[in-house]
């Protein structure tokens, strides 16, 4: 696992969870790596490896180091996996691969939530792509995005072009609650965000974060009633698919 900061992260003991009932030999550590030494540690994997979990801020830088993208981290931008292909000549092929959007489908499937038509989501980085291609698949038409920046707008309508999802800025002219939120933002980070009793109450709340948790808008939900699907789904969710790469090669 790679990233920083990497010392909240909860995916070696997922991981190694995994591979003891799979009942397999096979290390997964957490290393602080930030893009600078990105390429180098890369440069420095032996055929030992196998792969490697990416967090922030490297799921977009690494994009260029790879040999060959999975569709989903091409679309949106985004590698949260690599995987390790060792030739008979020693020659090594990296495969990137993004299992966040399997992570967030997943777990509004598994809450019961295997359709909606509208969307706001908090934050516009690598997760918020994630999400927005991952509620394509749920049936999304309209997304409405709270970005800090305008650059990273622009990339997620983009992105809403190629998948079919309208994408903009602003409320919805309907002034209809929207079927789901999802909250992108690090855990404990401080936001104005603000949600009227009926949208806590009618829309499902997904709130990739998981530490602290509740986090202070999942509390705000919990308190009117309305339906939260916990970040640890998301993350649980997302490490399946890795440990099917791993151990299979391919996410399907």
């Amino acid at each position: 696992m790679l990233g920083s900061p990497i010392a909240h992260s909860q995916s070696p003991a997922l991981h190694r969870a995994a591979y003891g009932v799979l009942d397999l030999d096979w290390e997964y550590e957490a290393f602080e790596v930030d893009t600078a030494r990105l390429a180098p540690f890369l440069a420095s994997c032996s055929s030992d490896w196998r792969g490697m979990s990416l967090t922030m801020p490297l799921k977009a830088d690494v994009l260029p180091l790879l040999d060959a993208v999975h569709p989903f981290a091409s679309l949106t931008g985004a590698a949260n996996t690599v995987l390790f292909d060792w030739g008979d000549d020693g020659r090594r092929t990296l495969r990137g691969f993004n299992t966040d959007v399997f992570g967030i489908v997943t777990a509004f499937r598994n809450a019961g939530v295997d359709a909606l038509t509208t969307v706001r989501i908090l934050g516009s980085g690598a997760t918020a792509a994630s999400a927005l291609v991952a509620v394509a698949g749920l049936g999304v038409g309209r997304a409405e995005v709270s970005a800090r920046t305008a650059n990273r707008l622009d990339a997620l309508i983009r992105i809403g072009e190629a998948i079919g999802v309208e994408v903009s800025a602003h409320g919805f002219a309907d002034g209809i609650a929207p079927s789901a939120v999802i909250s992108t933002l690090p855990g404990g980070a401080n936001h104005s965000f603000s949600f009227d009793e009926t949208t806590r109450s009618s829309s499902v709340l997904l709130d990739v974060s998981y530490d602290p948790w509740p986090s202070a808008l999942a509390s705000r939900w919990f308190e009117a009633g309305g339906q939260v699907i916990p970040g640890i789904e998301m993350l649980v969710n997302q490490a399946l698919m890795q440990v099917r790469i791993f151990v299979g090669g391919d996410p399907e």
